[in-house]
């Protein structure tokens, strides 16, 4: 490709595209990426630089993976989409008998869709239906601040009140019940006094309540929190206790990402909604899927309406199943556990000792998950640049610096994308 035709596209795209959290009249700096293989990206006038998000939490075997793209293959040499009303096919039995196969003991039901927002939004649908023609009354959700569910309109209803999307949309997200978030750490000793809030407004509000939503253990986008276990087994039981379905939002935890492979089982618990995604093709392809238990399932079929409210277009999409499944049996036998592990000890070397810089607040590490809380904001453009001349990607957001590379990344790889971590503390990254 010529420098011409290159420097074309990206006018067009500059001009005409409009990218994830981007202005169109002050968009932020754009890469051409022209392919991917391993932990690298491989920009279009060569440069390599190593990929420290793992494609947003999804592309957990890496780039170019020649048993996920066999298995696109193949399967697109049958078939690359069927509807799902009235019709199946192996890849979606096969992906549905290996997700009831790893998840939780109790999920039972499968609904395939295509993106995370969307499982989150069936969560939200099954729990209204479930208690429908039960308590018509409980048509609230629950949930924790801090956390982030998605971006279409019911998603957003539990995203985080203060710093999420709520004042935009205004008169059109529903409004619903918001408690503290935990406040006890993941490795911290428990204290019974970080439940008490659900604790006294589930007892105040649980027959207004469909459901509590939550990310089990690390809020995301919310702002990179691990929190004790202990608190995810206590909303279990009080969910119980004031009959208040629990769902699990697993769509950036589940596959491994925490070092279990659902953050659920931190707590040994079995929610009876469960939301996941972005992992489970991958990276390859969009794909999401929410499971629930017999009893929820047939409550919903047994109501009114007789079915579950939703059906998407590209419900069961065959080739995203394939390549799902590959990525599943890539999964469970390789050694991801020991791989988890070890990119978790090498970050806690790393950048737990940057807690002494004086532009760190905290440094946090669960799984192959590694942030650095900052003591003044990021200026994302400025950072994009200094992160691509250093050889990685690293897109920050806020105050936060964090990384979650793929399993498969070396140490050395690992080591690069930390000590860039380190040396960008003292560049000019910082809004003014």
């Amino acid at each position: 490709m010529t420098q011409k035709t290159n420097d074309n596209l990206m006018k067009f795209d500059q001009q005409h595209i409009w990218h994830p959290y981007t202005s169109m009249t002050k968009p932020l700096p754009c890469y051409h990426v022209e392919s991917a293989n391993g932990v690298y990206l491989t920009l279009n006038d060569g440069t390599q630089i190593i990929d420290g998000m793992s494609s947003w939490w999804a592309s957990i075997h890496g780039y170019n993976v020649p048993a996920l793209n066999q298995a696109m293959q193949v399967q697109a040499s049958k078939m690359s989409h069927v509807m799902f009303g009235g019709i199946t096919h192996t890849p979606a039995i096969n992906l549905c008998q290996k997700l009831v196969g790893i998840t939780p003991a109790g999920l039972e039901c499968v609904f395939l869709s295509d993106s995370g927002s969307v499982s989150v939004e069936v969560a939200m649908k099954m729990a209204i239906q479930y208690w429908h023609h039960q308590q018509p009354t409980k048509k609230k959700f629950i949930t924790i601040r801090n956390g982030y569910h998605g971006d279409t309109f019911g998603a957003m209803s539990v995203c985080d009140p203060d710093n999420g999307m709520h004042e935009l949309f205004t008169g059109f997200l529903a409004p619903q019940f918001f408690i503290n978030a935990p406040s006890v750490k993941f490795d911290e000793p428990w204290q019974n006094s970080a439940i008490q809030d659900l604790a006294d407004t589930l007892a105040e509000n649980h027959q207004h309540i469909a459901a509590f939503i939550l990310e089990p253990i690390v809020q995301g986008a919310g702002g990179m929190k691990f929190y004790h276990p202990e608190f995810l087994r206590q909303a279990k039981f009080l969910c119980e206790r004031y009959d208040v379905l629990l769902i699990a939002d697993e769509i950036a935890t589940g596959f491994g990402r925490t070092g279990k492979l659902f953050a659920c089982e931190h707590a040994e618990i079995t929610p009876d909604i469960m939301c996941l995604g972005k992992g489970i093709t991958g990276g390859y392809m969009t794909l999401a899927a929410t499971l629930t238990t017999r009893h929820v399932a047939e409550t919903i079929s047994n109501g009114p309406s007789g079915v579950l409210m939703h059906g998407p277009t590209f419900m069961g999409n065959p080739l995203a199943c394939a390549v799902a499944n590959a990525s599943i049996d890539l999964l469970m036998t390789s050694d991801w556990e020991q791989q988890v592990a070890g990119i978790e000890k090498q970050m806690q070397q790393a950048l737990l000792p940057l807690t002494e810089h004086d532009n760190v607040t905290d440094a946090r590490v669960l799984g192959s998950i590694g942030v650095i809380e900052t003591a003044r904001s990021i200026d994302l453009a400025k950072a994009q640049v200094v992160f691509v001349e250093l050889g990685v990607w690293i897109r920050p957001f806020g105050k936060l610096l964090y990384i979650m590379p793929p399993y498969i990344i070396s140490q050395a790889e690992l080591e690069t994308l930390c000590g860039v971590i380190k040396q960008v503390l003292d560049a000019d990254i910082w809004v003014k």
